[in-house]
């Protein structure tokens, strides 16, 4: 589950409340025990001397506001101390209080960067920066973190897989407060720094978890002492996944030549790019086995690291096209009946020409559109070549149009059914984007990232409410047990694999929908399913942006221009690399920025960026947080060719 999202504001507030909490009781006893005093003492037999009656007299004529001295009565000048006490418990809680805002209003995040002296936009451009550098180190945690369990079995890595899932639902839910943020129509209100803050806050907790473990992570590994073995192992991959390739290019041959175009258009260039990462992982391979030979085992992990992360994606890239074909049958299968469910509803509709009571005026020609995309899917079943699962989409769009226009819910067997379809097509359209996602996340914005986030949090609800069903998951699984639904927690299903290329780290600890309805379950899947669509626009546009990573007039033929697109290599640093995507990633910051120097400090001007080969000769990227990512330093292991 994830945490509510207050419970995120720096654990050291606890003690700041505290350390009032001790002030304001340590007074308040005081003060009670200056109170209490004298009464008891007023029942003591005190022995006093005797006092003559004319002392007497005078003593109650120069003090009347006083007791005789054998009344037993508590004195004005008992009730001093009490007052005194209470008077300076209440300045210390004050005091206590006055300091704490202070801090908090000039108060440094991890990095040392005061957020808040930073301006609104100062902290805005930090909080995008945190979300993708956040979401990068998640998804390459899981990533290395999968490749330690094949290699060590799973009790080894447990304590590394709680880190992650706690890192994972900090960035889960930052993501949640950045979609709340996008999404509300009055932008700048006045909770808008205090959730940039919180954002910032998460991001920069889920960071720390993971750089505290990456030590003992390297520790567990211990790569450089294993480093034939794995070499071994990551060899048995790549030369299995190079006979995949060849078939991922026959299935996708073959959907191109029974389906539409557009059915191919998610996974359009996957062989191709899952080729680029096998060259780069070849060029790898080779040189970490020479590194081995010649004894020089510190520059072979590196290399095996990179060989690694190069595998992890080419088999994204072919378990996507697996996938896709099994989808695409799969909704062919439930076309008919979607098809059919939607006519039956339409013949409702018309049945009332008014439409009954409170039905809008736009219903006529709901009933309208939804006739004539009826009309277009059976024409294109008909003709046996289209798009099944963007018949099945637009079906079920139309039949929703028809249900908001009458003000109609469907029973619970006919949105069992609709949310059967339904989960079909946002599952796809999710998995490719996050498969997109993690395969170009090197040149992928903020931007995307929540609008994917948001659509696996919302298919997450619609999963748990269909499994409260107890209904048959007929999900098509591809060969090979792909990765296309793994998710922060493993997706819906999985255990902790985020990062991968599937549902990527937005997955895990969101708000379950048990005891949803069926009918919010499916309105669920259709707001998942049109988010992931947008992702995957918005994720392209910033690919396009991001342009040539070499430079103008630059090339690589070694697949390293695909291992720096991917996030396999992160430049000279990892903090590098996150500058250069936030100064020229449209979708990462909007325009330059004034970051400069790491990932929390605020310089004043722009980044600037060489733009040539040898901003990418860092190393490859690691299980930790963005402080540790990066400490596999390549040197110039990766990089490419200077061009005349």
């Amino acid at each position: 589950m994830t945490p509510p999202l207050s419970r995120s504001r720096s654990r050291r507030a606890s003690s700041h409340i505290a350390v009032r909490l001790a002030h304001g009781v340590s007074g308040g006893l005081m003060a009670v025990g200056w109170l209490v005093l004298p009464m008891e003492m007023a029942g003591v037999d005190h022995s006093v001397p005797l006092i003559r009656a004319e002392q007497l007299v005078a003593a109650s004529a120069s003090a009347p506001g006083e007791a005789a001295p054998d009344g037993g009565g508590t004195s004005t000048g008992d009730l001093v101390l009490p007052v005194v006490a209470v008077g300076a418990a209440g300045l210390l809680a004050v005091y206590a209080h006055v300091r704490r805002r202070r801090r908090m209003r000039t108060r440094t995040t991890p990095g040392g960067a005061s957020v808040g002296a930073a301006s609104v936009e100062e902290v805005e451009a930090r909080a995008r920066r945190s979300l993708v550098e956040t979401d990068d180190s998640v998804r390459t945690s899981a990533e290395e973190l999968r490749a330690v369990a094949a290699q060590l079995g799973d009790a080894a890595v447990r304590p590394f897989r709680a880190a992650l899932a706690y890192a994972e639902s900090e960035l889960a839910a930052a993501f949640r407060l950045r979609h709340r943020l996008d999404d509300s129509v009055a932008g700048g209100g006045p909770d808008t720094r205090g959730m940039l803050e919180e954002i910032v806050a998460r991001c920069a907790e889920a960071g720390r978890r993971l750089d505290a473990e990456a030590a003992a992570f390297d520790q567990t590994r211990s790569l450089e002492r294993h480093a034939p073995a794995v070499l071994e192992r990551t060899e048995a991959r790549f030369r299995e996944l190079t006979v995949r390739a060849s078939a991922a290019d026959i299935t996708l041959a073959g959907l191109r030549e029974r389906y539409a175009p557009s059915a191919a258009v998610p996974v359009a260039g996957h062989v191709e790019q899952a080729k680029d990462r096998l060259v780069f992982a070849t060029s790898s391979l080779n040189r970490a086995r020479q590194a081995l030979d010649r004894g020089e085992t510190e520059r072979a992990v590196v290399l095996l690291r990179a060989a690694e992360g190069a595998v992890d994606q080419a088999a994204a890239f072919v378990d996507g096209v697996a996938r896709l074909a099994a989808e695409l049958a799969a909704a062919a299968e439930r076309l008919p009946a979607a098809v059919a469910g939607t006519e039956t509803g339409l013949a409702a509709a018309r049945g009332r020409p008014d439409g009954g009571a409170g039905a809008r005026a736009d219903l006529p020609g709901r009933i309208a559109r939804g006739e004539a995309v009826v009309a277009e899917v059976r024409r294109e079943m008909s003709t046996g070549v289209y798009d099944p699962i963007g018949a099945l989409r637009r079906i079920e769009q139309a039949h929703a149009g028809v249900d908001a226009a009458r003000h109609h819910e469907p029973d619970d067997d006919e949105a069992l059914a609709r949310l059967d379809r339904s989960r079909l097509t946002a599952r796809s359209a999710t998995a490719t984007t996050s498969d997109y996602v993690t395969t170009h996340r090197g040149a992928v914005g903020y931007e995307a990232r929540t609008l994917l986030a948001e659509a696996v949090r919302r298919l997450h609800r619609a999963e748990t409410a269909w499994q409260e069903t107890g209904t048959d998951d007929a999900r098509p699984e591809p060969e090979g047990g792909g990765q296309g639904q793994q998710g922060h927690r493993g997706g819906a299903e999985k255990e902790t694999e985020a990062g991968g290329a599937g549902l990527g780290p937005e997955a895990g600890a969101v708000e379950a929908g048990a005891g949803l309805a069926p009918v919010v379950g499916l309105g669920e899947t259709r707001e998942a399913d049109a988010l992931a669509r947008r992702a995957r626009q918005v994720a392209e546009r910033d690919v396009r942006a991001y342009g040539n990573p070499y430079g103008a007039g630059a090339s690589a033929g070694d697949g390293t221009g695909g291992a720096v697109l991917g996030g396999i290599l992160l430049g000279r640093s990892a903090r590098h690399d996150d500058a250069h995507r936030t100064s020229h990633g449209p979708a990462d910051s909007g325009g330059p920025t004034t970051y400069s120097g790491g990932p929390s400090a605020y310089s004043g001007g722009p980044t600037t960026y060489s733009g040539g080969p040898s901003a990418y000769s860092g190393g490859p990227a690691s299980f930790g947080g963005p402080r540790t990512r990066g400490r596999r330093d390549g040197g110039e292991l990766f990089r490419p060719p200077a061009t005349d």
